[in-house]
């Protein structure tokens, strides 16, 4: 073996024709394929089950499709499993308001437009609010209890990719609220709309529906147009969707990670690279803006080459990955006013009103169908 080989003890497996390191965790799978004559190592790895159980088969199906053509594992995807831990653990450390720490901005953009969301706006009498990307709740706490205050909440719908974060909402608003009407459903918003039996309303009290898209979420979504759509059929005439984004220009990222795209970026890192069977020597996570989709990213930059070999069930696929090759593990996109102007209309929605923060930085749109 070269000197230049610097990986743990590897024995060679006459059968296979592969080397492979006994002392490694069964669930890694790292076997390798050292070529004598130029003395490159490719690394075989099978994902681990762990890797597998957070999610269904059509996910798992458009997780591999997603890598293959995009070298993207899709962001929405790292809120289930144990990235519901990741989430919570993050929100409640450096964004749930403390005594020492203001108010979050979105609290305050919500107190702002309350007049959009109690359905003074609509003329109704009490209103439901369908959380789009709940989380564990804690982003619409403060609002609740001042319809609930006022009277004019009839229920809360928490709707969320994650079972996971789901099941945290529910703990969390079951004991805030347990007076108030409470129903949760799993969601992916980019691939279908709102299911109309969980909208449906056991009062004759006029009622609108108010759908909230918060935590800049809708600049995660690698199709918004599609996301969008997806809202607007989901809604009636009288109905609001109010989401939040960041505004401004991508390519001038000064460089500096912050918030989510620190540290959860950072966990998803370390929990793709750990299930997947990445040897740590073998790749890093970068940062970046990317051009091609005039995002900010973060991405697993491979050092070797490395087959990714998917088999489950009826899936069976092998992703090669050269030295120098990337995968997406995190985006975000701002936006500008007319961009998200423009993405609303082509899915049949007209802007109400939108307000800015004092710095410009992060927009709260309140929009409802287009009468076209």
């Amino acid at each position: 073996m070269p000197s230049a080989y610097t990986h743990p003890t590897y024995i060679f497996n006459n059968q296979t024709g592969f080397l492979y390191n006994p002392y490694l965790s069964s669930n890694s799978h790292l076997i390798l394929d050292f070529n004598l004559n130029n003395h490159q190592t490719k690394y075989l790895v099978k994902p681990s089950e762990d890797f597998y159980s957070p999610f269904s088969e059509a996910e798992i199906t458009n997780i591999i499709q997603t890598l293959e053509t995009r070298r993207e594992i899709p962001l929405k995807y790292s809120y289930k499993g144990r990235g519901a831990k990741i989430w919570n653990n993050y929100y409640m450390k450096y964004i749930v308001t403390r005594w020492y720490r203001r108010a979050n901005l979105e609290n305050s953009f919500l107190k702002a437009n309350l007049s959009y969301i109690d359905g003074t706006y609509q003329n109704c009498e009490k209103v439901n609010i369908i959380d789009i990307g709940s989380g564990n709740s804690h982003p619409i706490k403060e609002l609740i209890t001042q319809l609930n205050k006022t009277g004019k909440i009839n229920k809360y719908i928490a709707l969320d990719i994650s079972d996971s974060l789901l099941q945290i909402s529910q703990k969390n608003f079951s004991k805030w609220f347990p007076n108030i009407d409470y129903t949760h459903s799993t969601i992916d918003i980019e691939n279908g709309e709102i299911d109309q039996e969980l909208l449906k309303s056991s009062t004759n009290i006029k009622t609108a529906n108010i759908f909230l898209h918060l935590g800049v979420t809708i600049g995660n979504h690698q199709n918004r147009i599609q996301v969008f759509k997806n809202l607007r059929n989901s809604m009636s005439k009288k109905d609001l969707l109010i989401f939040t984004n960041e505004i401004g220009s991508n390519s001038q990222w000064d460089g500096f990670a912050r918030g989510a795209y620190k540290y959860q970026a950072e966990q998803i890192y370390k929990w793709i690279k750990d299930k997947i069977g990445i040897l740590s020597q073998d790749c890093e996570l970068i940062r970046k803006y990317d051009l091609p989709t005039d995002s900010i990213v973060a991405n697993i930059k491979f050092k070797r080459h490395y087959t990714i070999n998917f088999s489950r069930q009826q899936t069976s696929k092998k992703i090669h990955l050269l030295p120098g090759d990337e995968i997406t593990i995190w985006r975000h996109h701002k936006c500008q006013m007319s961009e998200l102007t423009q993405e609303m209309e082509q899915a049949g929605l007209k802007l109400v009103h939108h307000t800015t923060n004092q710095y410009q930085s992060h927009v709260m749109v309140i929009c409802q169908i287009s009468e076209n």
